[in-house]
This record gives C-alpha cells, structure tokens and sequence, in this order.
C-alpha cells in the first residue's frame, strides 16, 4: 500500500504521486515515513527530501518548509524546494558567488540583509552539494 506525497513550494507543485516511503529532513533529524504513519507535523531543516517507488528513488533539495504526515499522506509545504534534476548549476554557482561577494561587504551582523544573504549562501551550497552528488542516478515518474 502506497503512501501519497506532495512537496509543494512558495510557486509551484515539485512533485505529486503515490509513493513506498519518503525521507525528510526534520527539524529533530531525518525522518523515514512509511504508510500508516502516525500523524506528525514538523519543522524541516535546509537538506534532501527523497522519495522511493519501489527501488528507485527521486530527489529534491528543500531549504525550509513544514511537512504534514497523515498515515496515508505527507505534505510538505517548502520555502523552497526543487528536483535535483532540474538544478541548473551554473545559476546556483553564480549564486553562490554574489551570496559570498554581498556577506563580504554587509557591515551589520544582526540585519535582515545579512540573515536573508546567509540564508542565500546556505542554499546554493545545498543545491551544488545535491547536483554533484545526485545528479546522474536512476529516476521516475518520467
């Protein structure tokens, strides 16, 4: 018996489909839910969501974002989140660089500039880290 996903971010659905387990990157540490879970709402951290359908997995990276766990339903509702098939690297990197460029020249630690630069920096370095490590595996749903 298969468990429904759904990983929605601030613009669009990332993914939607009936899976055999998911694994998310939850404020106290990686959570595995299988079907019939018990209901559990929590916090995610910057990291990797990964979904399993049979013995393939698929990939997204999620920089924050709640998820809601219902014995035959997650949601996740992400600040940000993406297939790691679909990261354009070159655009994280350049990313990567202003986010680095712009902390170099912020004067203020407590601002809400630095925190949202930081924040920034934070996740193009998870976007590239998941490309690099992710990027050529075996995938679903297409």
């Amino acid at each position: 018996m298969p468990i429904r996903c759904e990983i929605v971010s601030q613009d669009r659905v990332v993914f939607s489909g009936d899976v055999d387990m998911v694994i998310l990157p939850g404020a106290d540490g990686v959570m595995g839910i299988l079907p019939n879970h018990s209901p559990v709402l929590t916090t995610l951290n910057y990291g990797i969501i990964t979904v399993r359908k049979k013995s393939t997995d698929q990939v997204f990276t999620v920089a924050g974002g709640i998820a809601e766990v219902q014995p035959d339903q997650v949601t996740v509702l992400a600040d940000a989140a993406e297939n790691v098939l679909e990261i354009d690297v070159q655009r994280a990197e350049a990313a990567r660089k202003r986010a680095e460029e712009a902390l170099k020249a912020e004067v203020s630690l407590d601002s809400d500039r630095y925190l949202r630069l930081q924040a920034a920096l934070k996740r193009s370095h998870l976007r590239l880290e998941a490309a690099r490590k992710y990027r050529g595996g075996p995938k679903f749903g297409s």
